[in-house]
C-alpha cells in the first residue's frame, strides 16, 4: 500500500527530483534573478550600438542565470551550517539536506562552465575583453558569501558583482569599455542601488545575524540604514539622468525616471517600523525589481521615440 502511494505521487510530481535543484539556483525565485537582468538591460540601450540584437540579448540572459546561479551556490556551499539556524534560509537545500555538497559544488562547476561558454560564444570583437572582464568577475562573486564574516559592509562587494553585469553587456556589445558619461553613471547606478536594496534585504536577517556573530550594511549602519538606503537610491536616480542624457536618450524615458525616482523613496516608507515581518522587506526587494524594470522601459521607449 506504501509502495503504491509512493508511486502514485511520483506519477503526480514527476520532476519532484529537479526541484531541490532549481531552488539551489533560486530559479523559483525570478526576482532575484531579474534584479540582475536589469542593470545589463540598462547597459544595453544605453550603449552607442543600441538597440541590441536578438542574439545578443538571449547570451546575456543565459549567461546572467548561469553567473547567478553560480553565485547562489557559491552562497549556500559557504553558509549551509549557518543557514540552518536563521529562519529565512533554515529551509534551503544543502541547509536542510535535500542535496550533498559534492553535489552542489559539481552543479557550482557546471554554471561556470556554461557562462564561460556563453562568453566564447560573443563575436571575435569583444571576446577578449568580456572574457577578462568575466574573469575579473569570479574573485568578488566567490568572494562575497564568506564577506559577512569579516567586512562591516558585504553589500558593497555584491555592489562590486553587480557592477559587472554592467560592463560586461557594455563591452559585448561595443567591443570596448569606453570612459563615457553614459557607461559611468550607469555602472555606479547600479552599484548604488545595489547596496541600497541588498542592505533592505540584510535587515530582514538583522537579529539571527547578531547572534551568529555575522556581519551586515544594516546591522552596521544602526539607525542610520534607512536613511542609507534613501540616499543609495537618490544618487541612483541622479546617476541614471547623467547616464540618458550623456546616451541622448528621448524625452519619453523621462517621465519613467520620475516616477521611479518618487516611488524609490516612497518604498522606503515602511522600512522604519520596529515591528517589519520578512513580509515587509521580501516585498520592498520585489518593489525595486518592478522599479528597476520601469526605469528599462523608459530607456527602450527613450529610445524607440
Amino acid at each position: 500500500m506504501v509502495l503504491q502511494t509512493n508511486i502514485e505521487v511520483n506519477r503526480r510530481r514527476p520532476f519532484a527530483g529537479l526541484l531541490p535543484w532549481i531552488e539551489l539556483l533560486r530559479w523559483n525565485k525570478p526576482t532575484g534573478r531579474l534584479i540582475l537582468l536589469i542593470p545589463a538591460g540598462w547597459a544595453l540601450w544605453l550603449s552607442p550600438s543600441a538597440p541590441p540584437t536578438p542574439l545578443l540579448i538571449v547570451q546575456i540572459l543565459v549567461g546572467g542565470l548561469a553567473v547567478s546561479g553560480a553565485g547562489c551556490i557559491a552562497n549556500d556551499l559557504w553558509d549551509q551550517r549557518i543557514d540552518r539556524r536563521v529562519e529565512r534560509t533554515k529551509l534551503r537545500p544543502l541547509a536542510r539536506g535535500a542535496i550533498r555538497a559534492n553535489q552542489a559544488l559539481a552543479l557550482l562547476v557546471a554554471m561556470l562552465a556554461l557562462s564561460l561558454i556563453v562568453v566564447l560564444s560573443l563575436p571575435p570583437a569583444s571576446l577578449r575583453i568580456c572574457l577578462s572582464l568575466a574573469f575579473a568577475a569570479l574573485p568578488p562573486i566567490l568572494l562575497y558569501p564568506s564577506a559577512k564574516r569579516w567586512f562591516p559592509f558585504p553589500q558593497a562587494i555584491l555592489a562590486i558583482c553587480w557592477g559587472f553585469a554592467v560592463l560586461i553587456p557594455w563591452a559585448a556589445a561595443e567591443a570596448s569599455i569606453s570612459s563615457s558619461w553614459a557607461l559611468m553613471g550607469c555602472w555606479m547606478a547600479a552599484m548604488v542601488w545595489t547596496f541600497g536594496f541588498d542592505t533592505v534585504y540584510a535587515m530582514a536577517d538583522r537579529r539571527d545575524d547578531a547572534s551568529l556573530g555575522l556581519r551586515s550594511s544594516a546591522l552596521t549602519l544602526g539607525p542610520a540604514t534607512v536613511r542609507t538606503v534613501r540616499i543609495c537610491y537618490g544618487i541612483t536616480i541622479v546617476l541614471m539622468a547623467v547616464a540618458a542624457l550623456a546616451a541622448e536618450i528621448g524625452p519619453l524615458f523621462w517621465p519613467c525616471w520620475f516616477a521611479t525616482g518618487l516611488l524609490m523613496q516612497s518604498s522606503c516608507a515602511s522600512l522604519s517600523h520596529s515591528n517589519n515581518t520578512m513580509a515587509v522587506f521580501g516585498r520592498h526587494f520585489s518593489q525595486q525589481v518592478q522599479l528597476g524594470s520601469l526605469l528599462l522601459l523608459g530607456l527602450i521607449l527613450g529610445h524607440f521615440f
